[in-house]
């Protein structure tokens, strides 16, 4: 194949999921902003939890011009997910697809409302996955953990939208622009599935909070034979105050276990997270000066 070929076939492969994904996404307005959103499930948006914020109704657009009230149903800040309940007609739902499936370098269309223009289509590779976001709003401190990377251009108001893959599947939910070439998406996964189900009955989703932020990270030979484990969590940032910090858990530890369960990512140490942990003593084995340590933190509530 040429690469005159080649470039063609990329851009029919982009063309294709740009007509497939885009009638499934809105640009939506809140009181105090907005972004956009993706329909998963029939009258139903999911978006970001810092794109409805703390406002509780709003509009969405769809990209043929029709438009739609619509409320929220709940949010979810530490996956940063929302979702919406469209009053009236809505375009059928987007596929869903496996994030957990995704490979660096795979082919991923970006699809949202950028700067207010609706149907803006943006097209990178994966460039990472199981990243960790910590992020501000307000006085509140929070970490989005294991996120997708990826190089296809972002900009405000494309926080909402779709990440879809080659086959036009929506694997991810744009959730913010970290710097020059460089976006970020919230996987849509088994995990997640569980968290909009939740939102979808309960509104809400309990969730513990520990305040760090890692990467995955190989453990060193001779730990790794001991212990059975090929990979840990190196820490890069514990927030400040969070209940990792007043645990003593220091950047550049390498978490080995939460609650005696082996962890190898972010989204390992989350699932140890559940709202039964909140208040208790959890065990967190680390790596550190060579050495294995316990410390013993005490996970809060996640709120705001």
């Amino acid at each position: 194949m040429t690469d005159a070929e080649a470039f063609d076939a990329y851009s029919r492969t982009v063309s294709a999921v740009a007509r497939t994904v885009t009638p499934h996404v809105a640009s939506v307005r809140l009181a105090r902003g907005g972004g956009s959103a993706v329909v998963f499930d029939e009258g139903y948006l999911l978006t970001n939890a810092h794109v409805v914020g703390r406002d509780q109704h709003g509009t969405a657009t769809f990209i043929d011009g029709a438009e739609a009230d619509f409320r929220v149903v709940g949010a979810d800040p530490l996956s940063d997910l929302a979702v919406l309940r469209v009053r009236g007609q809505a375009p059928e739902p987007a596929e869903l697809g496996d994030a957990d499936r995704l490979v660096v370098g795979q082919l991923v269309v970006a699809i949202g409302s950028p700067l207010g223009f609706s149907g803006s289509v943006t097209a990178g590779v994966v460039s990472a996955l199981g990243r960790a976001l910590p992020v501000r709003q307000g006085r509140t401190a929070r970490v989005i953990e294991d996120v997708i990377q990826t190089d296809a251009a972002l900009n405000p108001g494309n926080s909402g939208g779709a990440l879809a893959d080659s086959a036009g599947r929506v694997v991810g939910v744009n959730t913010a622009v970290a710097g020059f070439g460089l976006g970020l998406a919230v996987p849509v996964n088994a995990t997640t599935r569980r968290i909009i189900d939740t939102l979808l009955v309960e509104g809400r989703v309990r969730r513990a909070y520990l305040g760090v932020v890692g990467v995955p990270s190989p453990l060193p030979d001779d730990v790794a034979e001991r212990t059975g484990q090929t990979a840990g969590v190196r820490v890069v940032e514990v927030v400040a105050g969070g209940p990792a910090d007043r645990a003593g858990l220091h950047s550049g530890d390498l978490v080995l276990t939460v609650a005696r369960s082996p962890v190898s990512d972010a989204q390992g140490i989350q699932r140890q997270l559940f709202a039964e942990v909140i208040g208790t003593r959890l065990p967190v084995t680390v790596l550190r000066n060579g050495a294995m340590v316990d410390v013993y933190a005490t996970p809060t509530e996640l709120v705001g």
